[in-house]
């Protein structure tokens, strides 16, 4: 049974395409100070932006947009070759100050209500664990929530997305912006196979360091300076033999 969710409807939605499947759960933070705000805004017709559900640090789900519909919450964005996110999606925002407001931590209550949120949605999409994503996992060059601080092995822990546990940081060989060979085409090649949207060019270009750093946030969060480092390659190779 679907849990009972208040509504607020936004009228900043239109129609999935014809015979998409919504396979896909993007989670950002609301990057303001209050909830309030970020109601209002995701509400704002002039604003063209929007969520399907709001999740408030005490915990409060709010609907904004029926799960059918095409809300506007990733913006220019791709996965695994697709390239509109929001006609294949599902997005929540988490209240959360964000970056902007000095990384605040995400309350128990407020996972805890998100957790039962998202097993709700997975039970009815067919959202497979490697399509539960990070708003920085499909706009890496433009996006940097939910951040590094979000408790992603605890969603997983619940049977949400997938998670290893990274592999340690130690000093050795890394691939950076300049780079060029056979290893930064195999990186590129490897996080394009997990679903990031980069090119296989050999060549370690801005968009490539953005997809590292993105990869780190979500799966490597302890340094998140877009350095393909042994750790994060590690983590990445263990995180593909999991799909």
């Amino acid at each position: 049974m679907s849990m009972a969710i208040p509504t607020r409807h936004s009228p900043n939605f239109n129609e999935r395409p014809d015979g998409a499947r919504t396979e896909i759960l993007v989670l950002h933070y609301t990057g303001m100070a209050t909830a309030e705000a970020a109601i209002e805004l995701l509400c704002n017709p002039e604003a063209k932006v929007s969520s399907h559900y709001v999740v408030d640090e005490k915990g409060y789900i709010l609907r904004l947009v029926d799960e059918e519909k095409r809300a506007w919450h990733a913006g220019v964005s791709s996965w695994a070759g697709e390239r509109d996110i929001n006609g294949h999606s599902i997005g929540i925002e988490i209240v959360n100050g964000g970056h902007d407001f000095g990384c605040p931590p995400y309350p128990d209550v407020q996972m805890a209500a998100l957790e039962k949120l998202c097993l709700d949605i997975m039970s009815r999409n067919p959202i497979s664990p490697r399509n539960v994503l990070a708003h920085s996992d499909v706009a890496p060059e433009r996006k940097a929530d939910p951040g590094e601080w979000f408790d992603w092995a605890r969603l997983s822990r619940a049977g949400i997305g997938l998670w290893v546990a990274p592999e340690p940081i130690v000093e050795g060989p890394e691939l950076k912006l300049g780079d060029r060979g056979d290893t930064v085409a195999q990186l590129q090649y490897r996080l394009g196979s997990y679903g990031y949207g980069v090119e296989v060019l050999g060549v370690y270009d801005a968009r490539t360091e953005a997809v590292v750093r993105a990869f780190q946030r979500h799966f490597r969060p302890a340094k998140v300076d877009g350095v393909a480092d042994l750790s994060t390659v590690a983590t990445l190779h263990r995180l593909l033999e999991l799909i």
